[in-house]
């Protein structure tokens, strides 16, 4: 498989890091300018597939408007360019939490994993825009010590 040229490489995954970097700063004006004008879809974990760059940039409007904190930690990030297309997967390591409690300290936090593909194509101006992003929960085996949940050992939960 072709891996394209560094430089589209690098270009790409700064273009991934922005997506990422927008949504953990809320910065929806960012945002907006990382992603195509038309012919764009998103997948969120648990949502059905929005399509159109008004049902796109509601769907972060609203996940950005309802988290109060949210860290990516991106692992096993592989990012091929062919042309005009480039493909990134990547595990997303998520760490959010709620509004901070009364006397001022963090709120709950919670962790998260999600593998996700993003898809991008060079613009007219040779920049790389968001065309697809598609996250999937990754189900993660819990080991309860006390098997309080009536789970028995193996079972997975969300």
């Amino acid at each position: 498989m072709s891996r394209g040229a560094s430089t589209d490489i690098e270009a790409v995954e700064a273009a991934n890091t922005a997506l990422y970097d927008a949504v953990e700063h809320a910065d929806l004006d960012a945002l907006t300018n990382l992603w195509l004008d038309d012919g764009i879809s998103v997948v969120h974990p648990g949502w059905p597939t929005l399509t159109g760059r008004e049902e796109v940039l509601r769907s972060y409007a609203l996940i950005m408007a309802n988290t109060d904190y949210v860290q990516f930690f991106l692992t096993d990030v592989d990012v091929s360019v062919h042309g005009d297309t480039a493909l990134v997967s990547c595990t997303e390591n998520i760490l959010s939490g709620g509004p901070a409690e009364d006397d001022g300290s963090a709120g709950p936090l919670v962790g998260g994993l999600v593998v996700a593909t993003n898809v991008f194509r060079r613009a007219e101006d040779g920049s790389w825009k968001v065309w697809s992003h598609h996250g999937s929960p990754v189900l993660v085996e819990r080991e309860d010590e006390d098997d309080e949940d009536g789970l028995d050992d193996g079972d997975v939960q969300l």
